[in-house]
């Protein structure tokens, strides 16, 4: 299904999208071995790092080349931090494949400079010619990244103050201690996201369902960061059938 020039792709199961989401990726860097992918973090990418790690362990997937940029990190946690998104890609990805340190590329919470380091971090992204495929979470709020809904959306990597709903959602991270979960973070702007040759969004859960319906059927806008991804000509949105219920009812 095609909507608002969004390709959409229904899946039984968030297992079924996160297999089939981790083999399309190992294809790809079987064509690519140089392949640079943008990471998500949360929740639903969980599955698909998993199925991942078990490519590479059945020797299916090589990242011996590839490059990885993640979207986003807290601002104020060091690398090191166990609530730190970096903390996170580690134990969930990096060291579960033989990905270099060295082509890990993350944002530093704990920069002393955040708008040097956002600048730092573009740079870097320019210089391993732009993200090949980005892979894409979705906010219940409708942000991706840490590009949160507001009146006007920031283009380049940027420093940038969380909504309630965005600390919510991360307080798993943090021994769900509410305080803890810090109010800012450093986050690729919505000009870097869609200039990926390539994305795909994954939402799974009921939960997302109404965020999915607006992103794909409703109009761009700031208020709803995700639905910028209408601009873009090679976008996925891959669901399970609960995330994409709205979707096949307004179909009917």
């Amino acid at each position: 299904m095609h909507v608002n020039g969004l390709s959409i792709r229904t899946f039984p199961s968030p297992v079924a999208a996160a297999r089939t989401l981790a083999r399309d990726v190992a294809r790809e860097l079987t064509r690519n071995p140089a392949l640079v992918l943008g990471l998500p973090t949360g929740r639903t990418p969980v599955p698909f790092y998993a199925e991942l790690a078990a490519l590479y362990a059945q020797g299916r997937a090589d990242f011996s080349q590839a490059r990885t940029f993640n979207l986003d990190e807290f601002l104020g946690l060091h690398r090191d931090d166990p609530h730190s998104y970096r903390a996170f890609m580690q134990r969930h990805l990096f060291d579960h494949v033989n990905l270099s340190a060295r082509r890990i590329d993350f944002l530093d919470g704990a920069a002393g400079d955040a708008e040097a380091e956002c600048l730092r971090y573009e740079r870097r992204i320019a210089r391993a010619g732009g993200l090949d495929l980005l892979i894409l979470g979705l906010g219940v709020n409708g942000h991706i990244g840490f590009n949160e809904p507001g009146r006007a959306l920031t283009a380049a990597t940027h420093r940038t103050r969380l909504t309630a709903a965005t600390r919510r959602s991360n307080v798993a991270l943090f021994e769900r201690r509410l305080h803890d979960v810090p109010r800012e973070a450093l986050s690729m702007g919505m000009g870097t996201i869609l200039r990926a040759r390539r994305i795909v969004l994954l939402a799974t859960g009921a939960g997302k369902a109404r965020t999915v319906k607006r992103m794909v059927c409703g109009a761009i806008s700031p208020a709803l960061p995700a639905s910028f991804l209408q601009l873009h000509a090679a976008v996925e949105v891959w669901v399970d059938g609960a995330a994409g219920a709205a979707l096949s009812a307004s179909a009917t």
